[in-house]
C-alpha cells in the first residue's frame, strides 16, 4: 500500500491502545485530571465493572465552554505550554491524550462549570462525533460520564475480565491516588453502594487514619514514621516493622511529586535498608513519598506514566537506603519505634553499655565473643543457672522495657517480668543480633583493606561492561575491588576486599555490573560482608540449652535496648514478645 496519512479516529483508537488499557485506565487518567484541576473531593460511580459506566465529578476549577472541543482533540492540554515545560512537567497529565483517547472507544459526556461562569455546559462525543456545547446543570468543577467502553471495538472489549476482577483494579489504582492525596475526599461507588468513603486528612494523626483505611488498619498500627529532607531532596511515609511483612511486594507505594510510580532504584534501596530485618523469602511493606525538583526526574518516560527516569538515581538510593535504614535501626525494644501495644515506652538510663570489641579487624573475634561468662562475674552463678538471692527489683516506674529475668525456659528462653506483663525472649537470636551489631560496627569503623589477588583475575565480558566498569571505577574502589580494563571485551580484577578473599572474585564481579547496570549503584560487597559477619556471630552467640544466671539474663536484656534493630536477629526472625496483663487475664477468664 502506498503510504498515506491516517485518519483521525483511526488514530485515536490506536493512541487509546497505550492509555486505555481497561476500565481502570480510564478511572486513572480522569481521576489524575480532576487532581491537577485542583479538587479538594472526587467522586465515582461505576456500574458492571467499569465496562457500563464510569462517572467521575471533581470540584475542581473546571472547563471554560470555549474549551470543551479542544478538551477532546488530541495534544491539547493546558498543561505544558514549552519544552522548558516538559523538561519539569509538575502536573500528573501533560500529553493531551486521555480524553480523546477514550472518547474513541466509548461514548463520553463531558459536562463542565468554571468558577467565572453563571452556566454549566456539556458535550458529548460518539464514534468520533462531537456535538455542540448545550446548557446543564452543575456546580463549579467537571463531570465526566464513560458509558459503554470499548463498544466499537469488539476485539478488545472481549479481553475485558469479570466484573470483579476490573473492578478490583479500579479500586486499586483509586486507593494509590488517595494515599498520594491525603487533602483530598474521596467517595466511590460500585452498582451504586458505596464501596470507600475518605475524608481530607488535615494533619498528620489524620492521615495515617486515612492510610489505615486504605491499606488496612494492620499496617497503620506497625509503622515508623520517616521524614528526612537532603538537599533538594524531601523523603517522608510509613514504614512497617519488620515484624508485618508480605508473601509478595504488594504493599510497596512509592510516590513521586505525587505520582504513583513503580522503580527499580527506589525499590532496590528499601529492600537493601530491609536486608538485616527481613525473614527471607518475605517482603516489606512501606507508604513513601519523594518530593523534589520535578527537573530532575523525567516523568515522560512511560506511556502511561507508570515509570521514571531519574538524573542522578544513584544520589537518591543512596538518600533513600540511608534514611529507611537509620529509622528501622530503632526498632529496639523500648525504642522509639516500638508500636506494639504490648510493648511499654522507653525509660531513659535502664540498661549497660555493650561490651567493647577487643578484636583488630572485625573478623578475629573468637577472643572477644568465646566467653559469655563476662556479662556477670563468676561468683555470682549457682549449678541450676539461678542465683540464690535476686536483686531487689525497682518501682514498676523505673522497670525498663524487658523487665527483668525470672527464670530459664527449656534452655532456650528467657522469661521476664516488665510493667505491662511477662516478657519472653529468645537469648540465642537475641545475643546473635547483638554481636552481629558489634562486628558490623567495628568492621565499618575501619578503612576497608584490599587483599592483592596473587594471580590476577581475567573476566570476558561484554563491551558495554566495560564501558559501565570504566564509567563506574570510582563505585568499585568504594567497595575495595581494583578492576582496570583488559581490552575492549574483558575486564581485569587485580585486589579484593581482605574479609571476602575467599569469595569467588568472578561472580562477585559480574553481580556488581549486574546491580550498577539495573539501578545505578551497587551494595554487594557490602551485602556479603554482612553475610559472613553474620555467620560468625551466629556461630559465636550464646547457644540453646546453656544456662544462664539472674545476672546474665539482665545483661542480655540491657544489651537488646541499646542494640540497634534488636527486635530481630540477623535472620529477620523475632527475638521477643510480650503478653501485657490484660491478655493473661482474659486466657484464665479472671474478672468474667
Amino acid at each position: 500500500m502506498p503510504i498515506r496519512q491516517l485518519p483521525g479516529h483511526l488514530v485515536n483508537q490506536i493512541a487509546a491502545g497505550e492509555v486505555v488499557e481497561r476500565p481502570s485506565s480510564v478511572v486513572k487518567e480522569l481521576i489524575e485530571n480532576s487532581l491537577d484541576a485542583g479538587a479538594r473531593s472526587i467522586t465515582v460511580d461505576i456500574m458492571a465493572g467499569g465496562a457500563k459506566l464510569l462517572r467521575i465529578r471533581d470540584d475542581g476549577k473546571g472547563i471554560a465552554k470555549d474549551e470543551l472541543a479542544l478538551a477532546l482533540a488530541r495534544h491539547a492540554t493546558s498543561k505544558i505550554a514549552s519544552l522548558e515545560d516538559l523538561e519539569a512537567v509538575a502536573s500528573l497529565g501533560f500529553r493531551g491524550e486521555a480524553l480523546p483517547s477514550i472518547a474513541s472507544v466509548a461514548r463520553l459526556t463531558l459536562t463542565s462549570r468554571t468558577a467565572a461562569s453563571d452556566d454549566a455546559w456539556q458535550i458529548t462525543a460518539d464514534n468520533g462525533r462531537l456535538s455542540e456545547p448545550r446548557p446543564a446543570a452543575h456546580p463549579v468543577g467537571t463531570t465526566v460520564e464513560v458509558e459503554d467502553l470499548f463498544y466499537n471495538t469488539p476485539a478488545r472489549r472481549k479481553f475485558l475480565r469479570t466484573e470483579r476482577t476490573e473492578f478490583g483494579h479500579i479500586d486499586k489504582w483509586i486507593r494509590r491516588l488517595a494515599l498520594a492525596r491525603a487533602d483530598v475526599a474521596f467517595t466511590v461507588t460500585h452498582n451504586r453502594r458505596t464501596v470507600l468513603s475518605l475524608s481530607a486528612a488535615h494533619d498528620a494523626d489524620e492521615e495515617l487514619e486515612r492510610v489505615g483505611k486504605i491499606v488496612g488498619e494492620a499496617f497503620a498500627a506497625e509503622t515508623i514514621y520517616v521524614s528526612r529532607v537532603a538537599d533538594d531532596i524531601a523523603l517522608r511515609g510509613w514504614l512497617a516493622l519488620p515484624t508485618f511483612n508480605r508473601s509478595q511486594p504488594d504493599l510497596q507505594h512509592w510516590f513521586v511529586n505525587g505520582r504513583s510510580i513503580v522503580d527499580r532504584t527506589l525499590g532496590h534501596a528499601a529492600r537493601h535498608a530491609y536486608r538485616d530485618v527481613m525473614f527471607h523469602g518475605r517482603h516489606a511493606a512501606y507508604v513513601l513519598f519523594l518530593s523534589m525538583d520535578p527537573a530532575s526526574v523525567d516523568a515522560n518516560a512511560h506511556p502511561a506514566k507508570h515509570e521514571v527516569r531519574f538524573r542522578d538515581g544513584r544520589r537518591l538510593h543512596g538518600i533513600v537506603s540511608q534514611t529507611l535504614e537509620q529509622a528501622l535501626a530503632g526498632t529496639r525494644p523500648g525504642g522509639v519505634h516500638s508500636h506494639s501495644p504490648t510493648r511499654v515506652a522507653a525509660t531513659s538510663g535502664a540498661g549497660q553499655q555493650p561490651m567493647p570489641l577487643t578484636s583488630g579487624g572485625g573478623h578475629q573475634v573468637a577472643d572477644a565473643l568465646a566467653g559469655y561468662d563476662a556479662l556477670s562475674p563468676p561468683e555470682s552463678r549457682t549449678p541450676g543457672g539461678r542465683s540464690p538471692h535476686p536483686a531487689p527489683q525497682p518501682a514498676a516506674a523505673d522497670t525498663p522495657p524487658l523487665g527483668f529475668a525470672i527464670a530459664q525456659l527449656a534452655g532456650v528462653y528467657i522469661l521476664a517480668e516488665n510493667a505491662a506483663g511477662l516478657v519472653v525472649v529468645d537469648m540465642h537470636a537475641a545475643h546473635e543480633r547483638i554481636l552481629y551489631e558489634r562486628l558490623k560496627n567495628s568492621f565499618a569503623a575501619r578503612e576497608l583493606t584490599r587483599q592483592p589477588l596473587l594471580v590476577p583475575l581475567s573476566l570476558a565480558v561484554s563491551e558495554r561492561e566495560v564501558a559501565l566498569a570504566e564509567e563506574n571505577s570510582d563505585v568499585f574502589t568504594r567497595l575495595g575491588l581494583v578492576v582496570d580494563s583488559g581490552g575492549p571485551t574483558s575486564l581485569i580484577v587485580r585486589e579484593l576486599p581482605a574479609l571476602l578473599k575467599h569469595v569467588d572474585a568472578e561472580s562477585l564481579v559480574r553481580d556488581v555490573l549486574s546491580d550498577l547496570a539495573a539501578s545505578g549503584s551497587s551494595s554487594r560487597v557490602e551485602d556479603i560482608s554482612d553475610e559472613i559477619l553474620a555467620t560468625m556471630a551466629c556461630h559465636h552467640s550464646v547457644r540453646a540449652n546453656r544456662a544462664l544466671t539472674i545476672p546474665e539474663m539482665n545483661a542480655l536484656l540491657r544489651e537488646m535496648e541499646t542494640t540497634d534493630r534488636a527486635d530481630q536477629c540477623n535472620h529477620g526472625r523475632p527475638t521477643w514478645t510480650a503478653v501485657n496483663l490484660a491478655e493473661l487475664d482474659r486466657m484464665f477468664l479472671r474478672g468474667q
